[in-house]
């Protein structure tokens, strides 16, 4: 169990690093442009998926800073965030390297904050949509990417097993 989130913080990285690469390369009026996507702009969708990891991983960790609501621009500058969004990524790769089988396994409790409620759950599920959660968001920016360039870098998990060797992904000669 722990191999697959091990896969799935190590793919985030490395999707993550494709879209911000992507991203960067747009004018400053494009990535700010409000394109009706949820959080309206690249650059409201970027932050969005730091806010929310960052909620999560306190949750997990109870360590870090935390947004008051899911729409914060944590960074105006799209260098900082980059950086940001690297030693996050950085951050939940060294936390989900430290799990063990039994912590997957086992529950734990945080509270909701868009309707606050005490929850539980247990911590492979949570980690599930966690990465899930991410993967959405990633769609979204994919899709302005594509509406404002006519294209956009894959984010597919198989590519990345096939260039990381991780996944057991291996061409057949």
């Amino acid at each position: 169990m722990t191999s697959r989130v091990v896969m799935f913080a190590g793919y985030n990285a490395w999707a993550n690093e494709r879209l911000y690469e992507a991203a960067a390369r747009l004018s400053d009026a494009d990535y700010r442009a409000d394109r009706g996507a949820f959080f309206k702009s690249m650059h409201g969708t970027l932050n969005h998926l730091l806010v929310a990891d960052r909620i999560w991983m306190r949750r997990f960790t109870g360590e870090g800073d935390v947004a008051k609501s899911l729409d914060a621009i944590l960074h105006e500058d799209f260098g900082e965030l980059r950086a940001a969004r690297r030693a996050e990524d950085e951050r939940i790769i060294h936390y989900v390297h430290s799990l063990t089988d039994a912590d997957l396994a086992g529950w734990f409790r945080y509270r909701t904050i868009t309707n606050p409620v005490d929850m539980e759950q247990r911590l492979s599920h949570a980690l599930d949509h966690f990465f899930n959660h991410q993967t959405h968001h990633r769609g979204q920016a994919h899709a302005l990417l594509t509406a404002i360039t006519g294209t956009a870098p894959s984010f597919d998990l198989i590519i990345f097993q096939r260039e990381s060797g991780i996944g057991g992904s291996r061409k057949v000669e």
